[in-house]
């Protein structure tokens, strides 16, 4: 049967993630329906000097190579397979997640795709894991957090590990597209499990 992964980028800062998770994720998953809000195209702009056009979409442009699996859903589309709940699918990812897609999702607030797919993924009991950038954390936020926890969601926050003597900010990013990965169940080998030695 086919691996069917969902993935969500928002407009919290942290677009590299995104980016570094998609290549990761092309290697373990035969289709990956991802949908990408507006302000993720304009964080991706301004972090990573890439420009999203739409109507002529290409992986090309977000990870230098094309990957027919990924294919790119209306952010505002309804009338798409993640939307239903009769829709099976792996698990869905949202990386980078904004807080304030997480309070939306929190509170039962279906106003984009990413939202209502989420939304289904709590109610028919999928894997959701949420990778929020954002710091401090105010109380609303924790409570968000708390209540997306408490829903079955996952929080990831995107904290790199230092452990491993990361040499580059691909190789620090990568370290959270590990965790991401871990917990999707999926065998990755981009960061060494850690067993105590982590000298090279």
């Amino acid at each position: 049967m086919a691996k069917v992964l969902v993935v969500g980028i928002t407009g919290g800062s942290g677009a590299i993630y995104a980016q570094r998770f998609l290549k990761q994720a092309v290697l373990h998953y035969d289709r990956i329906l991802l949908t990408i809000s507006e302000q993720a195209v304009q964080v991706a702009r301004t972090e990573l000097d890439i420009s999203l056009d739409r109507g002529n979409w290409s992986t090309g442009s977000w990870l230098g190579e094309d990957y027919p699996q990924i294919e790119l859903l209306g952010d505002r589309d309804y009338f798409t397979p993640p939307a239903s709940g009769s829709f099976v699918h792996d698990g869905m990812v949202i990386v980078p997640c904004s807080m304030g897609t997480a309070g939306r999702i929190a509170n039962g607030i279906s106003d984009n795709l990413v939202t209502r797919a989420a939304d289904v993924c709590l109610k028919e009991g999928r894997k959701l894991i949420l990778v929020p950038r954002e710091m401090p954390w105010n109380l609303i936020m924790l409570r968000n957090l708390t209540q997306l926890a408490e829903a079955g969601a996952t929080i990831l926050p995107a904290c790199p590990a230092w452990y491993h003597k990361p040499r580059s900010l691909e190789e620090l990013a990568d370290t959270v597209v590990a965790r991401i990965l871990q917990n999707l169940r999926v065998q990755q080998t981009i960061v060494k499990q850690w067993a105590g030695d982590v000298s090279d």
